[in-house]
């Protein structure tokens, strides 16, 4: 099974040399390049508007082998838990699937997790975290799980065997949680509703997260894949997360009456 780009020449560059080069020019100027987390949030929209952000939180923590990517289901495809075993062919080469990991994940006691490509093929929320991650791991391997909107108690499931699987690996694996903030309202809201759920990720407080969300009908796309990521990290060990970077498309398009809210978060 092999897996397609989605969104090049879209969303990013196809060309595999524009696209290295965009990349590099996108990661922090100074990359230290192993500061060592238990996930990170990077946004997901066109490069242009949020690769920075991305490039900034992705380009400070160390990307081991394998890496467990969370997105949300943006075209309703696929199952509610969607797990993609196939070749990613990248225009800046092959990302293979850590196997070991996907049929841990499957096997779990009650998993919730199942193979389901359908899910993965027309979504961009992961594909797009990808070129960052090879750029830093030539030796990359991931593990893509693509999320539609799930109870909270779901949420505890699926972070309960992520987490259990991980730990049972014992090797660093990252998680990455993909998601963009508020969508369409003014800057002034938007940071206003913006900063509610970021205090929440500082305060590791996954069930206040999803509920802020809700509550105050928050349009932040990922959601569960944050929330899943902070309860995983949670059980890891995660003692502190870390607002890197926050912005929104109005820095680039100059529009601040109809922004996208971008964060960069390092969870460790």
């Amino acid at each position: 099974m092999q897996r397609y780009p989605a969104v090049a020449d879209r969303f990013y560059p196809g060309n595999p040399k524009t696209l290295a080069r965009a990349v590099q020019d996108m990661l922090p100027a100074q990359q230290k390049g192993g500061r060592k987390a238990l996930a990170v949030v990077a946004p997901h929209a066109g490069y242009m508007y949020s690769g920075a952000v991305a490039g900034e939180v992705i380009g400070l923590v160390k990307v081991p082998e394998t890496v467990i990517l969370l997105g949300p289901n943006h075209h309703g495809l696929g199952g509610p838990v969607a797990l993609s075993t196939a070749l990613w062919r990248m225009p800046m080469g092959d990302v293979p699937a850590d196997t070991e990991i996907a049929e841990r994940l499957q096997a779990a006691s009650r998993s919730p997790i199942v193979a389901d490509e359908s899910a993965h093929r027309f979504e961009h929320s992961l594909e797009v975290q990808v070129p960052f991650l090879q750029a830093l791991q030539p030796r990359l391997h991931i593990v893509p799980l693509v999320l539609s909107h799930l109870s909270y108690s779901v949420c505890t499931e699926v972070a309960r065997v992520i987490a259990e699987v991980v730990t049972a690996a014992g090797r660093e694996i990252l998680i990455v949680a993909s998601s963009d903030m508020t969508h369409y309202e003014s800057r002034e809201s938007a940071q206003v509703k913006d900063r509610m759920v970021l205090d929440r990720i500082e305060h590791l407080d996954a069930e206040g997260l999803y509920r802020t969300v809700a509550d105050n009908r928050i349009t932040m796309c990922g959601i569960i894949p944050v929330t899943i990521a902070l309860l995983a990290a949670v059980k890891l060990g995660a003692r502190q997360a870390h607002v890197q970077i926050y912005t929104d498309s109005g820095a680039v398009s100059g529009d601040i009456d109809q922004v996208v809210g971008y964060a960069g978060v390092i969870i460790s």
